[in-house]
Order: C-alpha cells, then structure tokens, then sequence
C-alpha cells in the first residue's frame, strides 16, 4: 500500500512537469503565430511522448542520478519516506508555479526537494561534492551557454536568409481573413504609410504577422521555414520527453515496485495528461511575455534548445529544459532589443525561489512522514 501510494505521488509530479513543461517545446510556435494553442499543444504531445519513449533506451543514466544515489546514503534511498517526501514536495512546487504561470524548472525542484528530505532524513546529510558538480554546476552553466548560443546563431542565419532572397512581409489579418501584405517588419515607416485598416466589426481584433515572403530551391520559402519550425520545436519537446521523464521515473522505483521501463512509460502518460489539461497559464507566459518573436528567431531559440538538451540526456548530465528554452529566448531578446525584460525578471526571481521552496517542503514532508510511517 505505502509504495502504491509513493507511485501515485510521483505520477502527481509527472502530471505537473507535463501541465508546467509540455508546452515550452513549441512555445516559438505559438509565439510566432505559425500556428494555434490547440495544433501547437498536439504536436507537443506527440513528439514529447517520442521523447519518453526514447529514453527507455538512451536515457537510464538521469535514472541514477535522480534516484539519490551518490547524493545520500544508500539506506536513505531505500527508505520509502524519502522518495515519497522528495516527489509530493517537488510535485507540490510544480502545480504551485503552474497555477500561477511561471515556468520553473522542475529538475530545480527535484534538486531542492532532494537536499530537503535528504537532510530531514539522512543523519550523515548531502553528498556536497556530488550535489555542486552532478547538479548546481550543469544548472548555472546551462543558460548561460544557451542565451550566448543563441545569440550568436541568428545573426548569421538571418544573413543567410536574405542572401537567398528570403524577405519579410507583415500581414495584417482579422480573424482569419487577410486583409493587407506589406513589405518589412511591422512599425517600420514603409509599412505604416502603406497599410489603410478598414473599418471593423465592434469586437473583431485585427493582428500583425510577419512572415517570410520568395523562394528557396524553387519552392515556397514561407512553407519550408514554417516545416522547418515545425520540426525544430518537436526536437525540443522530444529532448524534453527525453530528458525529463527518466528523472521522475527514478523516484517510482523504490522498493522494486515497478521495473524502470513501466515507470518511464508510466511518467510519460501522466506528462502527457498534464501538458494536455493544464498548459495554458504558462503557454502564455513562453509563448508572448519573454520577448516578441517572428518565425525565425523561434527557429533559432528551438534549435539551440534541441541541441543542448539532447546532448546532455545521451551523456546523462540533469540540465533543466526550462532553463535552456528560456535562456535561448532570453538571447533571442537580447540580440532583437524585444525582450519584456520585467517578465525575464519575474522568471529568474522563480527559479530562484523553486529551490528553497522544494527543499523546505522536502525537509517538513519526510519528517511528516517519518512519523507516520
């Protein structure tokens, strides 16, 4: 009954990594205007379910690590109250900052809710050296890397799109309906004297999109970038699935309750419920609040994030995929001069707190739990 119930807990926080998680693949996407909340939220789903499914194979590295072995004592790790104290506390972070619409990392509340019950319940305490170099080092280090990456991938690549004769256009569009093309980006002068809005519907929004206007290799540029789109976010929601599903999985195998590939099958269906029901306060916060984007700049941001990710899962090293889809975009920013800057702030700010928090949480549970069990 107790391990039936520590694997209803970590199926929890699997739920909240999928509602907090699931969409930040394809975010560009949204963000962009490529595509809807609903086509963009589907194909998050599918490819972050490949991404699960693949780390049967190539990811059972992130299952030690997230296990506590190394970090406490072995007999702690076996001690029912710590995997359980480590999941509901790390779960209870998530939903928290889902409920709110921040996107925090949940491998930072794993961490924290790791040292917290390991402190709570370990009399030796944390493997410090194994704490700073197998985890706070990949953390810090990670956005760095991906806002410098970024950063310094999208100017050559827009170089190179307007040196294949790829230029923008701005759509001004009601609805579905469009309504005038102009040449360049919106704001621009050239623009502004050419658009004449007509008279509209009281309650009909009209939007500016910009999209890629010519050919590239006799073909629309416009429907080979937005494939290209397509296919760069799945590869970060499939790094996602890849990355994160092992690390929850790892806290449903005390005990021997279940055998590694029926935890991460498992993680992966309970992310993908989450992703699928409870997405949509943090869809907003990646997709519009970090900074304004055309398709491009997503192309790019998804691109630096697919890369890192996928790296560090193969070689099992627990960077954060929030950490690194935020920091690209938080480059993308940087280099356009677009970045909400007070949004970037309030995201930092959380990710700053998610540690504390999980760990104090951590701490209280097991030693809640360490008197009842």
């Amino acid at each position: 009954m107790l391990l039936a119930t520590i694997a209803l807990i970590g199926l929890l926080l699997a739920y909240g990594n999928g509602a907090n998680d699931n969409f930040k693949g394809v975010a560009t996407l949204f963000g962009s205007g490529t595509t809807s909340y609903r086509r963009a939220l589907l194909w998050a789903s599918v490819t972050t379910a490949l991404g699960s499914v693949t780390a049967l194979v190539l990811a059972h590295g992130l299952l030690a690590s997230f296990s506590g072995k190394g970090l406490v004592p072995p007999e702690v790790v076996n001690n029912p109250v710590f995997p359980a104290a480590v999941a509901l506390s790390a779960g209870l972070t998530v939903l928290l900052a889902t409920r709110l619409g921040f996107p925090i990392s949940t491998t930072h509340a794993l961490i924290g809710a790791l040292v917290g019950a390991g402190l709570a319940t370990s009399g030796a305490g944390v493997n410090t050296s194994k704490l700073a170099t197998g985890f706070v080092l990949p953390l810090l280090t990670s956005p760095f890397i991906a806002v410098a990456l970024a950063a310094l991938l999208y100017p050559p690549l827009r170089y190179a799109r307007k040196r294949v004769g790829v230029s923008q256009e701005t759509c001004v569009c009601v609805g579905q309906e469009i309504m005038g093309i102009v040449p360049g980006a919106p704001g621009s002068e050239q623009a502004l004297r050419a658009v004449s809005l007509p008279t509209l519907v009281v309650g009909t929004e009209a939007t500016c999109q910009v999209r890629y206007s010519g050919r590239l290799l006799g073909l629309s540029a416009r429907r080979i970038l937005d494939g290209a789109h397509y296919m760069s976010a799945g590869a970060v929601s499939f790094a996602r699935g890849l990355n994160d599903t092992p690390k929850i999985a790892a806290l449903l195998l005390v005990g021997n309750l279940v055998v590694p590939d029926l935890a991460i099958v498992g993680v992966g269906v309970a992310m993908a419920i989450g992703g699928l029901l409870s997405a949509r306060r943090v869809a907003e916060t990646m997709s519009h609040r970090v900074t304004e984007m055309n398709l491009g700049q997503g192309f790019t941001a998804n691109i630096v994030t697919a890369l890192l990710v996928t790296v560090a899962s193969k070689f099992g090293v627990p960077v954060s995929t929030t950490h690194v889809s935020c920091g690209s975009l938080f480059g993308i920013g940087t280099i356009t001069r677009q970045a909400h800057w007070k949004t970037i702030g309030n995201i930092l700010l959380a990710w700053l707190i998610t540690l504390p928090v999980a760990g104090l949480l951590g701490a209280a549970l097991a030693a809640a739990l360490g008197t009842i069990l």
